[in-house]
């Protein structure tokens, strides 16, 4: 990790970001901040839709906006967030909650993927839903909460070590 973070630090981005001056890594720390608010406040509603909450609202009508709101969400918030280290990656060698946060992320991809397999989830269209399926996406959609949570905390916890 440590060598990675050395290179891209001293990429040309990191260069242009540290030369462009303070006020750009504040304009990074906030798009980051609005692409996990986009991200996150997308995912908690089609989870808590999962863990059966609003049971009247279709998966599938929730899923249409949320999905792509969610996508660019996590799209901002790496652009940014590798913007961010390119800029200082080195002062976080050896924070555990670097690695704990991209740990989380990745967990939250892999529970993405799976969950795109699932059988309930490709039918989530459709009128009729079984016990089982729902019971799947349930469990798919804790796992959910429980990896952007721990990613998001992990994030937060990064500039306290």
């Amino acid at each position: 990790m440590e060598s990675v973070l050395a290179w891209l630090e001293g990429s040309p981005l990191g260069h242009a970001i540290r030369a462009s001056g303070v006020w750009t890594y504040a304009l990074l720390n906030l798009a980051h901040v609005l692409g996990i608010s986009s991200l996150f406040g997308a995912v908690l509603a089609l989870d808590l839709r999962l863990l059966g909450i609003w049971r009247s609202v279709p998966v599938g009508a929730l899923a249409r906006p949320v999905i792509p709101i969610a996508t660019v969400g996590f799209v901002l918030a790496v652009l940014s967030g590798l913007c961010m280290l390119a800029t200082n990656g080195t002062d976080y060698v050896g924070n555990p909650f670097l690695a704990m946060k991209f740990v989380a992320i990745a967990a939250g991809l892999v529970n993405v993927a799976a969950v795109n397999r699932l059988p309930a989830w490709r039918t989530r269209h459709a009128a009729w839903r079984s016990v089982a399926g729902d019971r799947q996406l349930a469990v798919a959609g804790a796992v959910s909460l429980v990896c952007w949570v721990t990613a998001i905390t992990a994030g937060r916890l990064i500039g306290y070590w």
